[in-house]
């Protein structure tokens, strides 16, 4: 084999910079911690621990990273309005948080949102979800989509690409579709507001997915584009099927047990059905989704946070600059 090719084949030609938990732990130089156990454990969610010493380790130093980022990049963004002789106001910094059903998008991202807030130069920090820009189902039923509800073709893309360059051109209140996991639907006629926060945190199965482009060279958004950095949710497929089925079964003895709940027919069958039924829904909807649309997307983050069996999270690899 020519040498130049063999030295090249040696190299570490990885994108990101790898660190174990105690590695990642160290970067938090002296930030203090500002929140309280009792906050803690109100952000952790149904089946997603999260312990003071994970705060600490893992999300205080990220809380750090995103403070120095988002600081860089108001002087950045003042820079550019020097030269072009414009003023038009601070422009949000804005955080995807992508991943599997079950991972934990849900808890990382309300953790950092509570961090972040924390910190002197972005006292308002804002969440939502892209569950809201889903088409609601009346709409997935006519289309034949049910059964793909969280693919990407099952969600309004236009209405979301909309909701973010407005955020991005610090337009004022703003506002965003609910999504009601109780009635597994978008509530008609509920939004929530955005108001020109400081970070936005935009948190999605599919916040990362790209399409095919034209090829005539048309200027085709992504909404991803609207990211200043992103962070992937990561841990093993046997992990993730395990973690969705926990979940579906406490889920089967408390909200499924309300006759108003969209999933009340799962609180009336045997266990043996209910483990059938998630595992069921798991391999035909969740796992084809993650293969085919959201893992696919985890090499265009920013940030991978990976989980091991213990819902810790392990490793992170940061992207190199």
């Amino acid at each position: 084999m020519d040498q130049k090719v063999a030295t090249a084949l040696d190299m570490d030609l990885s994108p990101y910079r790898v660190f174990t938990e105690r590695q990642w732990s160290r970067l938090r130089a002296d930030t203090p911690m500002t929140l309280t156990a009792k906050e803690v454990a109100q952000l952790q969610g149904l089946n997603a621990p999260v312990s003071m010493e994970q705060v600490e380790a893992i999300y205080l130093p990220l809380s750090r990273l995103l403070a120095f980022y988002a600081e860089s990049t108001v002087g950045l963004h003042q820079a550019t309005q020097d030269f072009l002789g414009t003023r038009d106001g601070k422009t949000p910094f804005i955080i995807g948080v992508a991943g599997s059903v079950s991972v934990g998008k849900s808890t990382t991202s309300r953790v950092l949102r509570e961090l972040l807030a924390r910190w002197p130069a972005s006292p308002k920090v804002d969440l939502i979800t892209t569950d809201g820009f889903l088409f609601p189902n009346a709409i997935l039923e006519s289309e034949g989509l049910m059964s793909k509800k969280g693919f990407p073709e099952s969600f309004d893309r236009p209405r979301l690409l909309k909701f973010l360059s407005d955020i991005k051109a610090g337009k004022r209140h703003v506002r965003a579709p609910v999504y009601a996991h109780f009635y597994y639907d978008v509530m008609p006629g509920h939004t929530v507001t955005v108001d020109k926060p400081d970070i936005l945190i935009v948190e999605g199965l599919n916040v990362l997915q790209t399409r095919e482009l034209p090829r005539d060279g048309r200027a085709v958004p992504f909404v991803s584009d609207f990211f200043d950095f992103s962070v992937y949710m990561d841990a093993d497929e046997e992990l993730l099927r395990q973690w969705y089925v926990d979940r579906f079964m406490r889920l089967r003895e408390t909200a499924f047990r309300d006759p108003g709940s969209y999933f009340h027919k799962f609180s009336r069958i045997t266990d043996k059905e209910a483990v059938e039924t998630a595992n069921t829904i798991w391999s035909n909807i969740n796992l084809v989704n993650l293969r085919e649309n959201i893992l696919p997307t985890r090499p265009r983050a920013d940030l991978i946070l990976t989980k091991n069996a213990s819902h810790r999270i392990s490793k992170v690899a940061l992207r190199k600059i």
